[in-house]
């Protein structure tokens, strides 16, 4: 039976991952300028839920699902991240992209003092500047310590390590990609392996570097912006 298992874990794991098409919401790949463009918005720093007891968490992501009124539904970060996406989008569409602009997917990590691997991204938000015009954003910008004001720091390399799968069925042998469960698209720490792109940080830095948006240069919640993600070239 088990020449037979390894086919179809393979073949649910291919079904997972669509193509990085029209049928993306909100998803435009430029193989010339190396870029994965995604529709998103800012997202709210306060998640209105007893649940979360009328706190505002430090980040931990930069974009994944929004909140979708109970906990479990929609993005498991929701609560910890910059911007939103279109729950429509699934992120294995967006791992789909990277590998499609050359990419190798590298290796996720959840562990204390482990270091994801993956080629090397650039991320952005991209706004609509003073005079109208789109403006990037790069992560120094966007995000800091909101004790001491200092922006994260330029050291940080944002990888692709593509999702760990999981087995949502223990009754069956099929896997699925993790961050088309959690929602989670990019991480700035290894607090899950259900995501698509990770920092070079570790659960070390997480203890001490908490982190909060820049709101002198992100717009106000809810405003639509656009997520980019851009291939360094070779």
């Amino acid at each position: 039976m088990r020449p037979i298992l390894v086919p179809l874990v393979l073949l649910a794991f291919v079904l997972s991952v669509p193509a990085a098409d029209d049928k993306s919401p909100g998803l435009v790949v430029d193989k010339d300028k190396r870029t994965i463009t995604i529709d998103a918005k800012v997202a709210p720093r306060k998640i209105e839920h007893p649940a979360y007891k009328g706190e505002i968490y430090p980040i931990e992501v930069i974009a994944c699902w929004p909140f979708l009124g109970e906990p479990g539904k929609g993005g498991e970060k929701a609560h910890e991240t910059v911007v939103t996406i279109d729950v429509k989008l699934k992120p294995s569409a967006v791992h789909k992209a990277l590998e499609e602009l050359g990419l190798k997917p590298g290796e996720p990590v959840a562990v204390d003092g482990k270091e994801p691997k993956g080629p090397r991204i650039n991320i952005y938000i991209e706004i609509t500047g003073p005079d109208g015009e789109p403006k990037r954003l790069s992560m120094d910008k966007v995000l800091l310590d909101p004790k001491t004001k200092k922006p994260l720091p330029k050291s940080v390399e944002f990888r692709f390590t593509g999702s760990s799968m999981i087995q949502l069925d223990p009754e069956k042998p099929e896997k699925t990609y993790g961050a088309d469960q959690s929602g989670t698209l990019i991480a700035v720490y290894p607090v899950t392996e259900k995501t698509v792109c990770q920092t070079n940080l570790t659960l070390k830095e997480e203890k001490y570097l908490k982190l909060e948006t820049n709101k002198e240069v992100l717009p106000k919640e809810g405003t639509p912006v656009k997520l980019v993600i851009e291939v360094p070239a070779k």
